[in-house]
């Protein structure tokens, strides 16, 4: 029997609005009992930040446990000697202000009578999302830490050793969902170690909890140019507003409207967001495929992935020079732990942190990746070129889904050619081998990327970077 028949066995007989309506609650719920067949939607390669690991990676759909081993991984003559990685937290709830506006939206379903259609569907589809949960890591984060706790540990056996584990160095961002996210990844190493044993409290594991560090993990707040001429200027967004009103999305706002049968002048595009959002909470925290993914089709889901990738782009991304060089600081700090271990390798010294993780989020992330150079596209995303950018490279929910991950591994090689000893590097982004954004190489010397970098290796203060320029108070008045 199919599982779709199987759970609606039990469906009460009723008149066939109200039946719509319950068959469309019960399919949906049970994929929640029947996780072995994780739910997928039509929508999920859409949802920018808020994209599952496993759909930026759907080889993880079959073994989550399983290290992701890309063919380019260096080996044979090269040894990996030291991983520093930045690590995004895994799957969290909605904040506080996206609940509020998906009640507001609630609010409008109920309010407009019984019916037997979506919108019904909608109104009756339990809303259990609380304030309390503002952002923090749910049980799926979780679990997508100390997968890639597993994963990781499986791909780099060295580095990941049971003797490496006391000079594990964690550091964290002071939000609940990193600290959690850190102490998850821990457990999921614990398990590596000791398979079956429950890992001890955080506090008690033999290299103690991370470290709390804001200034690297959210650089941004501490940025006073970033602040003032992005996030506190009203007009830093401009295409992000410019698209909400413009065609792209009027048409939805009108088809939703339709759909659910409520007034357009009640809808707005912030309300269409949480909408499509809500599909993807429900999927990531549940695994449940809700009626709110019904709402939009793949076109629609298109737009909406655009309209967060322009709020990426303008607010993290290449939109304004200061979002990538206010994160000078944690790429300096990536260096000097790399530099650290060529040094004591040359010696012929232990490597004193052979792994250093550092948990943050997108918006670490992205700068970061925009600063080396990636995913930058030839032309701006603005809010009138949706159509010519529709193979940008610059897509969120493929760069900085949920869990994702960007590595650093350092190798120590022999030249097969020379015979000489020589530091080489790979970067992996979500598991796999990201290409040089210099050259287009899979490796390099550790001194030539270190030579192309040299701009923001040398000259890039951030002291000076995000110091507001300073306003010529000289008046003519006598």
């Amino acid at each position: 029997m199919l599982r779709g028949a199987r759970c609606l066995r039990g469906a009460p007989s009723a008149p066939s609005a109200v039946l719509a309506v319950a068959l469309l609650s019960s399919l949906s719920r049970c994929s929640l009992l029947e996780p072995e067949h994780p739910a997928v939607s039509a929508l999920s390669p859409y949802f920018g930040t808020k994209t599952r690991y496993e759909d930026a990676n759907p080889g993880l759909r079959r073994d989550p446990e399983a290290p992701l081993r890309d063919p380019q991984l260096l080996e044979e003559t090269c040894t990996p000697v030291q991983l520093v990685g930045l690590i995004r937290h895994g799957t969290r709830y909605p904040t506080a202000k996206q609940i509020r506006k998906l009640r507001q939206l609630h609010g409008l379903l109920e309010a407009r009578g019984p019916g037997g259609d979506l919108g019904a569907a909608l109104a009756a589809w339990p809303l259990w999302y609380a304030d309390w949960m503002d952002g923090q890591l749910v049980d799926k984060g979780r679990q997508d830490m100390r997968q890639l706790a597993l994963r990781l540990a499986s791909l780099f056996p060295a580095l990941f050793s049971r003797e490496n584990y006391g000079r594990l160095q964690l550091i964290t961002s002071s939000k609940h969902r990193c600290v959690d996210s850190g102490a998850a990844f821990l457990q999921g190493l614990w398990q590596h170690f000791h398979p079956g044993l429950p890992p001890p409290d955080v506090a008690d594991m033999e290299c103690g909890p991370p470290r709390i560090n804001d200034k690297l993990m959210r650089f941004f707040d501490h940025c006073e140019r970033f602040l003032t001429e992005v996030e506190r200027n009203d007009t830093a967004l401009y295409h992000v507003e410019a698209f909400k009103t413009g065609p792209e999305m009027q048409n939805i706002l009108k088809k939703v409207a339709a759909t659910l049968q409520v007034p357009v002048n009640n809808l707005n595009a912030d309300l269409i967001q949480v909408a499509f959002f809500t599909c993807s909470f429900d999927l990531a925290i549940k695994g449940v495929k809700s009626p709110w993914c019904d709402v939009f089709d793949t076109d629609d889901a298109m737009v909406l992935e655009y309209l967060n990738d322009l709020k990426q782009y303008w607010k993290r991304g290449y939109g304004y020079t200061i979002n990538s060089r206010s994160s000078c600081i944690l790429f300096q700090d990536i260096f000097q732990h790399l530099d650290k271990a060529v040094e004591q390798k040359k010696r012929s010294q232990p490597i004193s942190s052979p792994v250093i993780l550092q948990f943050g989020h997108a918006e670490t992330l992205l700068p970061l990746l925009s600063l080396m150079g990636y995913f930058k596209d030839k032309e701006p995303l603005t809010a009138y070129n949706y159509k010519e950018q529709m193979h940008r490279k610059f897509r969120s929910g493929h760069i900085v889904p949920y869990a994702s991950n960007l590595i650093f591994v350092l190798y120590h090689c022999k030249n097969a050619k020379t015979a000489k000893e020589e530091f080489r590097v790979q970067l992996l982004l979500n598991e796999k081998v990201l290409p040089l954004a210099n050259s287009q190489e899979t490796a390099s010397l550790y001194d030539d990327l270190k030579n192309h970098y040299k701009d923001i290796l040398q000259s890039c203060h951030t002291s000076e970077e995000c110091q507001l320029p300073k306003v010529n108070n000289t008046s003519d008045e006598l």
